[in-house]
């Protein structure tokens, strides 16, 4: 959360924009200290064009003294050179034109970005990395948000904390399948964009009566449009430090957004169905994600209705892909029963079959597993695994399917 110091209260919503609305404003300089002590993972203070300039060098100093890693960006209407010498002698990091926002934004995160450099938010910043998990399927209708919305209901009521993110951005229905009336969206991260934090990320989420967060997809599907790919990575970044586990129901489709989900993640649920249609796409998907560099040992794969009398069986889906099926879940008219009544069955039925083979999920493949003396937490797993520049790679082969 960014610390504002302003005393006018217009100025102070002009520039939520650029901050974020979950900042916090302050309207003294000894305040603003104080507001830094409280909250050591805090790194900047924007002081506002009409504060006194003396009251701001003397905050500046004490800072640079007692809080080095904390940067302090400062707005003035009019710059000039005895300022600016003033601002660099304080320890004052930018001075900026009060009316340009879009320097403001750049300051910002060039401030944040040197406070991680320095180090001085290692003692203050958590060690915990929550374990994120993407759920996929290239084909629409397989149940991919079936399985997120049910194994992000069961992680919760084993005790983790939970953020379930609908990132089908047009057409998601995570909001129905549990039955929330979300008050804000993905859509609203895009004013935090490049400098989304724990506190913003928390002023969006609704929360589900199981114990989880969800961050729901727009209401409109054009806000889709609206939201940079980019935006998923500093969503992922800053939620598997709130969280134990950020489950990812996607689209069925290789977009910017489904492809930083995967460069983030440490497990990948990959979701057919008995019909030819269904298993074709999974084993495009799996070419793919080869081709991506993507790791084999993190990817989970789930038949769900696995037992319709539909003329093809597991085994023949096994044989298909050369990969072994993971999990099974049947097939049962009670699941489209329970996303009708905006409920989900592992917490409506938890003797269900349907659930068992969530629960069988969430325990053999989602959890790393108690009994391991080499296995990390329950609830705080992480694999550091990540592909340096693998999102790079995903968008020039997409470049070249297109082509």
């Amino acid at each position: 959360m960014s610390i504002l110091w302003e005393t006018d209260a217009t100025t102070a919503d002009n520039l939520r924009l650029v901050l974020g609305d979950g900042m916090w404003v302050v309207d003294s300089g000894p305040v603003a200290v104080r507001r830094l002590g409280e909250d050591r993972h805090e790194s900047l203070l924007v002081v506002g064009a009409d504060i006194d300039l003396n009251a701001a060098l003397s905050v500046a100093e004490q800072l640079r003294m007692e809080r080095p890693h904390v940067g302090v960006v400062l707005l003035r209407r009019r710059l000039d050179v005895t300022v600016l010498a003033q601002a660099l002698r304080s320890g004052i990091r930018e001075v900026v034109s009060s009316d340009d926002l879009a320097t403001l934004t750049v300051a910002c995160r060039r401030s944040r970005e040197l406070s991680l450099r320095l180090g001085g938010l290692s003692d203050a910043t958590p060690s915990h990395q929550g374990r994120v998990v993407t759920v996929f399927a290239a084909k629409g209708g397989v149940g991919k948000t079936t399985v997120s919305t049910n194994l992000a209901a069961e992680l919760a009521t084993s005790g983790a904390k939970v953020l379930l993110v609908d990132l089908d951005l047009a057409f998601g229905d995570v909001a129905i399948a549990l039955g929330l009336l979300p008050e804000r969206t993905t859509a609203d991260l895009v004013a935090m964009s490049g400098h989304l934090d724990e506190h913003g990320l928390a002023s969006v989420v609704t929360s589900h009566d199981s114990g989880l967060d969800a961050l729901c997809a727009p209401a409109s599907p054009a806000d889709a449009e609206t939201i940079p790919g980019p935006l998923v990575t500093e969503l992922v970044h800053t939620a598997r430090r709130m969280y134990d586990f950020v489950v990812i129901d996607t689209p069925p489709a290789f977009t910017e957004h489904v492809l930083a989900a995967f460069d983030a993640s440490d497990l990948s649920i990959l979701i057919a169905t008995l019909d030819i249609p269904a298993v074709k796409n999974l084993r495009l998907t799996l070419d793919t994600l080869d081709l991506l560099g993507h790791p084999r040992d993190s990817e989970v794969l789930v038949l769900n209705r696995s037992d319709a009398k539909v003329g093809l069986t597991a085994a023949d889906v096994a044989t298909a892909l050369n990969r072994p099926i993971a999990v099974q879940v049947p097939n049962s008219t009670a699941v489209p029963a329970a996303i009708n009544r905006g409920v989900a069955i592992v917490l409506d039925a938890p003797r269900h079959p349907v659930s068992a083979a969530v629960k069988a999920l969430a325990r053999d493949h989602v959890c790393p597993p108690l009994s391991d003396p080499e296995a990390e937490p329950r609830f705080s797993a992480g694999r550091a695994t990540r592909r340096s520049g693998a999102g790079i790679g995903a968008r020039r082969f997409l470049r070249r399917s297109e082509a």
